[in-house]
């Protein structure tokens, strides 16, 4: 296996933030690497449950092709 096959991208925005994924501290791979039991997320950029679009952050929708999605890199 190659260094470039280990690499998992996540689906969400890297500005997409939870309490539980503050403690992980590594990009989530399922709505369960993210959502603890009060579902609360918020954006990163805003500091608020609405992101830079207006729109309400959740796992749902803080993915592609959201206008201010900003995927996780590689590195």
């Amino acid at each position: 296996m190659t260094a470039f096959e280990s690499i998992q991208i996540s689906s969400f925005c890297r500005h997409l933030c939870s309490k539980k994924l503050v403690i992980q501290r590594r990009a989530p791979l399922l709505d369960e690497d993210l959502l603890d039991a009060s579902c609360h997320t918020w954006c990163e950029k805003t500091q608020e449950s609405i992101g830079p679009d207006c729109e309400p952050t959740c796992v749902d929708d803080c993915r592609a092709p959201r206008a201010c999605f900003v995927p996780y890199s590689g590195a």
